[in-house]
């Protein structure tokens, strides 16, 4: 019989790739799902959940995704300044239009445990709405999602 070990924070340091995806034509929720997964681990066969095992995603593009349906029109994304009235509502094309990181950062949080370890994998994440910064010196590998 074969054991489960369960690792260490000290032996995943030396052990995180950078992951590339670029998201022009990729539907918002599968895209999320796939990079909340390479965020946790899960993709790893050392994957521990109690431990962030998991390696940098840059999302390319954020402003070329893809909301299925009529969610564009009808589906809309709330956050609140913390003052009297502070409340905001966007619809699909505002965020689509303006605010397309925080759309794809937004989701791919919703997808995450919320506890504190979800709050450091958060940070992992970069995303950007065009082309972005250049993260050669990280050598990331091109991870294509299917469509």
């Amino acid at each position: 019989m074969q054991k489960t070990t369960m690792i260490k924070k000290e032996m995943m340091e030396q052990k995180r790739q950078w992951y590339d995806i670029d998201a022009t034509g990729l539907v918002l929720g599968k895209l999320a799902v796939v990079v909340a997964d390479l965020l946790r681990g899960k993709n790893k066969p050392i994957f521990t959940p109690h431990v962030d095992c998991g390696d940098f995603v840059i999302v390319r593009n954020a402003s070329k995704i893809v909301l299925t349906k009529n969610k564009a029109d009808n589906e809309y994304w709330y956050n609140h300044s913390g003052y009297i009235g502070g409340l905001r509502r966007r619809s699909g094309k505002e965020m689509l239009a303006k605010y397309a990181d925080e759309l794809v950062y937004i989701a791919v949080k919703g997808m995450l445990p919320k506890n504190r370890l979800a709050r450091r994998i958060i940070t992992k994440l970069h995303v950007y709405a065009d082309a972005g910064k250049d993260h050669a010196q990280q050598k990331p590998i091109i991870y294509k999602v299917a469509k």
